[in-house]
């Protein structure tokens, strides 16, 4: 990795087990607030890297520890009397990396938790049982998110500096009425009694001195809140300070509170986050700590997105002579950027609608995300890529640290920009409303609304008997008819005697469940001599229904018929094991025929009846052309270099994932 690291900020939680019941709330709120949510994929949230550290019992600890993986590694260390009282878990959790480059933050459950020393000693602890049980996820948010704005935020981060590194609030409010003056009392008050910072012009402006002077000073240096009243937007000075901060490229939210009507909202006050409270005062306690958890995620975004930007910049995703902006580009910002001769604006991603840009040509703006750019939109109408991606059994976070979110997370993504590029998409999955079949096709359904254009079909090839619940499969083909089209695979011929192909068969015996894996082995092999390339993450080592775990026939499918395959090792599961045993050369216990046969029911009787026909899996033989096909071979047929290749196996990033297949497959 590189001195300045990549990506700017990996955050990681550790428990014990039997704490979960109090952390699972806590870890829902911000995994919500810090991850992109899977379920509005276009949301502008942020993508912070999560890792997970605990175990599946109480006696046993996580089998490694947070990883030096970016410039800023924060660790937050919920502590009770279980990582107290079991000595296993006390030696754990006190030895837990602290240096420059990491910054532990202990979460105490209890006041047992208070007791630990070594790399957590004279911490100050953050007190779970001290906040309110009702509004304890929002707290969960506003203490943790201000954590993460200290350490992993700051233009010049520094140690033991307090309040200094505090995030700072400017309160903007119209005078005219009670509602915005009332609103930002309570918010002061509230502010005061944290260890945030707030600017608030009744208070902090001194007699006798500017106000103009002192209002832009305090902006320049403070996430902009502005209290939206009836009467806010025809303020003078409330639209100097909102294009004080847009001046500025500081943070803005907007707390909007209208009682009644306003008659004109405030051009310059958009394209930013707006959260809608009661206008009655007092205002509630959760509402306050809504605005306040929104303001430092805005700004932690605002922080987050431009560092990856400059990272980006630096390592030639982007163009070195663009400008870089944490959101998307607005009129004013344009014309400012092309009186400095500036024709081309990066921004975070997603990309904005066609239709919201269509003034970016008058203007002669060139604008576009890390990952897409309209000029790219045929760049892959050749290509039909596989895509094998499947859930991975969970551990309790003891070896695989990534939640289960991550892979749809990373489907949505590849989808999203294969498909941008007119690429046909090939997926082997079963119908399941809230499975990764829905969630590609979802991404297909809305990408023509998002750039303007036709997309191709995903194609969902499916093995007999999937497609035999008829009911089933029209309604999939009524709601995705435009983005979706089914591939059937019959029965294979040599089945003796073969079941009836219209009525569905349940895979109950060793007979049935050798006539699904052979309808399987059929579809995959039909399906990847089909594609062009494929690209392969995650994988089920147990409950599958095919002779092999279903991720690792298709693996080894392509490698047999020579395909480009893309193989994302660091999301665990079977491309996991394959790309530990490729590189170290070692096989895991899980790729091995006495694995799968003890941790799957069943699977043994079905190797036995199998073999008598000759289609049984021969795992040695699997090895064998694994190992055959090196890492060189690997790099060379997907078009990228050895380390490249290995970044892909290793890297946990979904953007540096991203990036780096869709550098491959520009050069095929």
């Amino acid at each position: 990795m590189a001195d300045f690291g990549y990506p700017p900020l990996t955050i990681s939680f550790v428990w014990h087990p039997s704490d979960f019941e109090h952390v699972e709330p806590i870890l829902e709120a911000i995994q919500s607030s810090f991850a992109r949510n899977k379920n509005k994929p276009f949301s502008r949230g942020l993508n912070i890297p999560l890792f997970y550290f605990s175990s599946k019992n109480a006696n046993e600890t996580p089998a490694d520890s947070p990883k030096l993986l970016a410039q800023n590694n924060i660790i937050f260390v919920f502590t009770s009397v279980n990582t107290s009282g079991y000595d296993g878990w006390r030696e754990y959790v006190e030895n837990l990396p602290s240096s420059s480059e990491f910054k532990i933050v202990p979460i105490a459950i209890t006041r047992d938790g208070l007791s630990h020393g070594g790399a957590l000693n004279k911490k100050n602890c953050v007190r779970v049982y001290e906040w309110p049980l009702n509004d304890r996820d929002l707290h969960a948010i506003v203490c943790l998110a201000h954590e993460i704005y200290r350490y992993g935020c700051l233009p010049n981060k520094k140690e033991n500096v307090g309040k200094d590194s505090s995030i700072t609030i400017f309160l903007s409010h119209a005078k005219a009425g009670d509602t915005g003056r009332l609103h930002s009392e309570e918010i002061s008050r509230f502010i005061d009694n944290t260890n945030m910072n707030r600017f608030f012009d009744s208070t902090e402006i001194s007699p006798g001195f500017d106000f103009d002077n002192e209002l832009e000073e305090g902006v320049k240096d403070s996430t902009l809140v502005a209290i939206e009243s009836d009467a806010y937007s025809s303020r003078y000075w409330c639209q100097r300070e909102i294009l004080c901060a847009k001046k500025n490229n500081r943070p803005i939210v907007v707390v909007n509170s209208l009682d009644d009507y306003e008659d004109r909202i405030f051009p310059a006050a958009s394209n930013v986050p707006c959260v809608h409270v009661s206008p009655e005062s007092p205002i509630s306690r959760r509402d306050i700590l809504r605005i306040l958890s929104a303001a430092i995620l805005e700004t932690i975004r605002y922080s987050y997105t431009m560092q990856c930007l400059r990272f980006y910049k630096k390592n030639g995703w982007i163009a070195s002579d663009c400008e870089l902006s944490a959101r998307p580009p607005e009129i004013r910002q344009v014309l400012m950027a092309k009186s400095r001769g500036q024709k081309k604006i990066c921004y975070p991603e997603p990309p904005i609608y066609s239709d919201e840009a269509d003034w970016h040509d008058h203007l002669g703006i060139e604008a576009f995300t890390p990952l897409w750019n309209l000029s790219e939109q045929d760049l892959f109408a050749k290509l039909r890529i596989g895509v094998s991606v499947s859930d991975v059994q969970g551990d309790g976070f003891t070896k695989n640290h990534i939640h289960s979110d991550h892979l749809i997370r990373f489907s949505q993504d590849i989808a999203k920009h294969l498909l941008a590029r007119s690429a046909t998409l090939i997926y082997g999955g079963d119908l399941k409303s809230d499975g990764f079949t829905a969630f590609i096709l979802n991404e297909a359904a809305i990408l023509h609304d998002r750039i303007g254009a036709a997309v191709p079909m995903v194609e969902n090839h499916l093995a007999w008997p999937l497609y035999v619940s008829e009911p089933e499969i029209v309604a999939w083909r009524a709601k995705y008819s435009q983005v979706m089209r089914t591939v059937e695979y019959e029965i294979p011929d040599d089945i003796s005697p073969s079941p009836d192909k219209n009525v569905f068969l349940s895979p109950e015996s060793p007979q049935s469940s050798y006539i699904w894996s052979r309808s399987l082995s059929k579809m995959r092999y039909e399906s990847i001599k089909s594609s062009t390339v494929r690209i392969c993450a995650g994988g089920r080592l147990q409950g599958y229904k095919g002779k092999m775990p279903g991720v690792l026939e298709e693996i080894s499918i392509s490698i047999a018929e020579e395909k480009p395959i893309y193989l994302l090792g660091a999301f665990g599961g079977v491309v996991g094991d394959v790309c530990e045993f490729i590189l170290s050369g070692n096989v895991p216990d899980t790729l091995t025929e006495e694995w799968q046969k003890f941790h799957n029911e069943g699977y043994a009787e079905l190797q036995h009846y199998a073999s008598s026909y000759g289609h049984q899996c021969d795992y040695d033989q699997v090895l064998k052309s694994i190992q055959a096909c090196s890492l060189s071979v690997l790099a060379k047929r997907s078009g990228l270099d050895e380390d490249d290749y290995k970044k892909l196996m290793v890297s946990p990033f979904i953007d540096e994932c991203v990036h780096i297949i869709i550098k491959g497959l520009k050069s095929l």
